[in-house]
């Protein structure tokens, strides 16, 4: 087991959510954390900007460089990577966290946010996957652990979790296949690539702008953040290639009361978040 100090962490979409917790997270154990992501302008309906979140990850402990970056854009990934290997000596840990979500059936999804969809969960993924790859074999060959975090569900076949969303479901789902594929091809350069995946619903501010989601069923984003932290804390050359749930891997780890993620404090029973049976 090892932490993350004096580690650079590199989060996409990080300015708010399970992103901003896991840099704060990473912070607290002495990361560098490196946020890359769109808003640069305070948003009135979705708080939180590049700035905000360094604030914050600084409060937490770590030195944090913030970057505004599309990742759709190869070159803009590039840079930032660039910057951020030149700002603090490498990159050790990818968290590919940025996602764009559209909960729609097939002719209510318009085809621009299906390209949203697309564009950000997939190529964005695999792009700044490619990106970051030269600066992880940095970090293998000097005993870094470096890690590949993408926050993907594991990859269920179950045709109930297609049919209410097609272009959602494809599009996380792609995340995963990369997860799957990288994992294998970058595994003998002891490069670790894993997926993490919440149990149940984790409330953000992107999840306050859908409507139906009671607070009462969710839980905070520190789950996922002490969960990520758990895994990066792993031998990445022994552990990679595998989908894990929060809740189990705080269970590996002995930690079995979940009772202080809870948004309503009390709440026993929360149901399964998308692409989890029963």
């Amino acid at each position: 087991m090892t932490t993350l100090q004096g580690k650079t962490v590199f989060i996409t979409g990080g300015s708010r959510g399970i992103g901003l917790e896991i840099g704060k997270k990473a912070a607290s154990q002495g990361a560098n954390v490196v946020i890359a992501a769109k808003t640069a302008e305070v948003n009135p309906k979705l708080p939180g900007t590049i700035y905000s979140a360094a604030a914050e990850i600084e409060a937490a402990g770590g030195a944090c460089l913030p970057l505004q970056v599309d990742i759709r854009d190869e070159a803009q990934i590039a840079a930032a990577m660039a910057q951020a290997a030149q700002r603090f000596g490498g990159i050790d840990v990818l968290i590919n966290n940025a996602s764009a979500i559209g909960l729609t059936r097939t002719p209510d999804t318009p085809m621009k946010r299906f390209d949203l969809m697309f564009g950000v969960n997939v190529r964005g993924t695999y792009a700044c996957t490619q990106a970051a790859l030269p600066y992880l074999r940095q970090s293998a060959q000097r005993n870094g652990n470096p890690h590949v975090l993408t926050l993907s569900p594991p990859l269920n076949m179950n045709a109930k979790w297609f049919a209410p969303h097609v272009a959602y479901t494809m599009a996380k789902y792609g995340m995963s296949l990369c997860v799957l594929g990288h994992a294998e091809e970058f595994k003998p350069e002891g490069i670790a690539v894993n997926a993490l995946w919440p149990r149940t619903v984790i409330q953000t501010a992107a999840l306050q702008m859908i409507p139906g989601v009671p607070p009462e069923i969710c839980r905070s984003p520190a789950i996922m953040a002490d969960a990520a932290a758990q895994i990066l804390s792993l031998d990445a050359r022994a552990h990679t290639g595998n989908f894990y749930i929060d809740e189990q891997v705080l269970a590996d780890a002995g930690i079995t009361d979940l009772s202080k993620y809870a948004i309503v404090p009390g709440t026993k029973s929360f149901p399964n978040d998308l692409f989890l049976d029963d």
